[in-house]
């Protein structure tokens, strides 16, 4: 079995986001079942519900966009729906541990695309790696798999 785990803390409105990762989740097994170097996926959402919990292990934070008023660039954002997830990766030091933070969105949005993604990335001093749309595709999902297993790859090789 593989030593190395993708955690995955994620929020999710509509199930958009609920359902990109739980198959890629699925796809990981296939992977690892065909080769054991290739990391499982584990997951956490975050609700309003949610307690806040200290995050010791490297994760990943997916982020699905909703904006409320102004166009996000020239004009304002207000944030919408997601802050719960923001105040949860900024709790105590979980910041500390985001290896990257995935967007998605509706590319009709244009500028908005997986803006919310990008400021989360910002306010968390970390990169915006990978990006889909709605639910994404499978090629999305070995897509997005793949950079999360070569960054996980990267920052234990620095350890």
């Amino acid at each position: 079995m593989s030593e190395s785990t993708i955690n995955i803390i994620y929020i999710s409105i509509e199930g958009n986001t609920r359902s990109f990762v739980t198959g890629m989740q699925d796809y990981a097994k296939t992977q690892n079942a065909a080769d054991d170097s290739n990391p499982l996926i584990t997951l956490k959402e975050i609700t309003d519900q949610s307690d806040f919990a200290i995050e010791d292990t490297p994760y990943f934070a997916f982020v699905p966009t909703y904006l409320n008023g102004g166009n996000g660039i020239d004009s304002g954002v207000t944030e919408l729906l997601t802050t719960t997830l923001g105040e949860y990766l900024n709790y105590d030091q979980n910041s500390r541990f985001c290896l990257g933070v995935v967007g998605s969105g509706n590319r009709n949005f244009n500028d908005q695309y997986c803006l919310t993604a990008r400021r989360y990335a910002e306010q968390l001093d970390t990169d915006f790696i990978a990006d889909y749309e709605l639910r994404g595709t499978s090629v999305d999902t070995e897509r997005v798999y793949n950079v999360m297993k070569d960054r996980l790859a990267d920052y234990q090789d620095r350890l």
